[in-house]
């Protein structure tokens, strides 16, 4: 007798999300520079980018290594959301988010997690 699984059934990790201070500056630097223009945009962008944060409570590994890791040597993921890359790595079962930067800027590491 073959036995059925269905996707209700498998047993989901999940991760636990901690957010450093970096990102936390991060994003309230974007919340002003948004504010600047209208505040209700602002918050509504902030809520949208903590969702996609925790979002990584389940399945962190289906976004990608950050492109600097060829240079970097480190396994760093990113999730993109909109024109900005949130940098994250995995330990065990938590999600560090490191930062939160526009797209076009590139992922500095100067102190290792």
């Amino acid at each position: 007798m073959q036995k059925l699984f269905s996707r209700d059934s498998e047993v989901k990790k999940i991760y636990k999300i901690s957010i450093t201070e970096s990102a936390q500056n991060d994003i309230e630097e974007i919340w002003q520079y948004i504010a600047l223009d209208n505040i209700k945009t602002a918050t509504k962008f902030i809520d949208r980018i903590e969702k996609a944060i925790f979002s990584l409570e389940s399945f962190p590994e289906r976004n990608p290594l950050i492109p600097e890791y060829e240079i970097l040597n480190i396994d760093y993921r990113q999730l993109v959301y909109k024109k900005y890359r949130i940098i994250y790595r995995i330990s065990e079962n938590i999600v560090y988010v490191l930062r939160i930067l526009h797209g076009y800027r590139l992922f500095v590491n100067t102190r290792r997690m």
